[in-house]
């Protein structure tokens, strides 16, 4: 058990890492020069490396921001974060999660080999925690244990990591104009839903990255400063809704309120310019290895990596969707009060940027600006209600005050739930 611990939590969990033996594999399956295997392998997981330190500066910067509006709105409850409900998972469900996550992993290896959809899961960490959520439902709700877990939680992430991909496919060569790699997040039934929803209210060509704008506002065309800007726009307001002492004696400490807010909105564009660096090193260097393993051992694989991929491709797009997802969960926390709900949740920021932000680009390739906004404003409101009647269905983690905080537990994987409990 020891060795499978290593291989979860050491190694497959590792983004930088599961990718970095990708490269190094299909590198070494082409023949590449040792001098190429190395420098190729080496940035696969430098790149990797840099879109996870941005991507923790963007979360860093977001933090203050959901406090601050929390505090604004008054209202104690639940923030939906993977990041926070994971302890508590590994604690309770770790040892059996993580045998079914490289159960999940073999499983889609081989439907990946002996199927039409070729997509290999290779976004670690949320393959870590949807193996964990699974893990928890099937304890919780059906009872099962030992070698029946085991089996039942392989099949069932197997499916999950070949077959989510494949419904963003198309979606994301339609973003990219065709390059060899789909998204593998829990964002994905959000993803989905936009680029959906996105033919039916909007133009495809009405893009959110063309919009006109006179001389004197072209710099909004660079998405550093455009980001920067209605970031900074967006604390500035929160902390004028909060209260500038409460900021002051409770968040900011010895640095001005208003100083804070332009700090932390200028440190969320840092973050997101670090993301999109590490983006393009990793994937100049990741898809070209892939290669050697679709030639040799899944012929025509397609790797499905984490949603910062996409983020290039749309970064106007990006932010309408993230401050669009955010509003609709606001409106989905007061649609709690007014349905009783137990269990309150409260606008996520992280979750809010990363799935609501990439839903936004998805809606934007089929939609233009509108999907690009209306898309992830009906997710954000879905994703409050729907995380709030999923909290009883994970057992243990029910009492934990935190909880799976991505489109997909609060739709598939709710409705997942709710049918394992009507079978037993």
């Amino acid at each position: 058990m020891e060795i499978i611990n290593f291989i979860v939590f050491q190694v497959l969990s590792q983004p930088s890492i599961l990718l970095g033996v990708v490269a190094l594999v299909g590198l070494l399956m082409q023949k590449r020069p040792m001098n190429q295997v190395v420098m190729g392998t080496l940035k696969t997981i430098i790149g990797v490396l840099i879109i996870g330190g941005g991507a923790g500066i963007v979360g860093n910067s977001l933090a203050p921001l959901g406090v601050i509006l929390n505090a604004g709105i008054g209202i104690n409850g639940i923030i939906p974060t993977n990041e926070a409900v994971l302890p508590f998972a590994i604690a309770n469900f770790g040892s059996m999660g993580a045998l079914v996550m490289v159960g999940g992993f073999i499983m889609n290896l081989i439907l990946a080999r002996v199927t039409k959809f070729k997509f290999i899961y290779l976004t670690g960490h949320v393959m870590l925690y949807v193996s964990l959520f699974v893990t928890a439902i099937y304890v919780s709700l059906a009872n099962l244990s030992g070698a029946m877990l085991f089996i039942v939680g392989s099949v069932t992430m197997g499916i999950y990591f070949t077959f989510m991909p494949a419904l963003l496919n198309p979606y994301t060569k339609k973003i990219t104009g065709g390059e060899a790699f789909t998204i593998g997040h829990t964002g994905d039934i959000g993803y989905w839903f936009s680029a959906w929803l996105g033919k039916y209210i909007g133009k495809p060509e009405q893009s959110a990255e063309k919009f006109k704008l006179p001389k004197s506002l072209s710099f909004f065309r660079d998405s550093t400063a455009s980001m920067a800007i209605t970031m900074v726009v967006i604390f500035l307001i929160a902390v004028l809704i909060t209260g500038y002492s409460y900021v002051e004696q409770n968040i900011s400490k010895e640095m001005n309120p208003f100083m804070f807010a332009i700090i932390q909105g200028l440190t969320f564009a840092g973050g997101v310019t670090i993301v999109l660096a590490g983006v393009r090193m990793m994937l100049s260097e990741i898809i070209p290895a892939f290669s050697g393993i679709s030639e040799k051992i899944i012929p025509g694989a397609i790797p499905a990596i984490d949603c910062p991929a996409v983020f290039p491709y749309a970064p106007t797009a990006l932010i309408f969707g993230f401050v669009s997802m955010f509003i609709g969960m606001i409106i989905g926390m007061f649609i709690q009060f007014g349905i009783n709900s137990v269990y309150i949740i409260l606008p996520g920021i992280v979750p809010a940027f990363f799935a609501g932000g990439t839903a936004g680009i998805f809606g934007n390739s089929t939609g233009g600006w509108k999907g690009a906004i209306v898309g992830p404003f009906i997710v954000g409101i879905v994703l409050t209600i729907g995380t709030g009647y999923l909290i009883p269905s994970t057992g243990a983690l029910a009492n934990t005050g935190s909880t799976f905080g991505d489109p997909f537990y609060a739709t598939i994987g709710l409705a997942f739930a709710k049918l394992i409990a009507l079978f037993n």
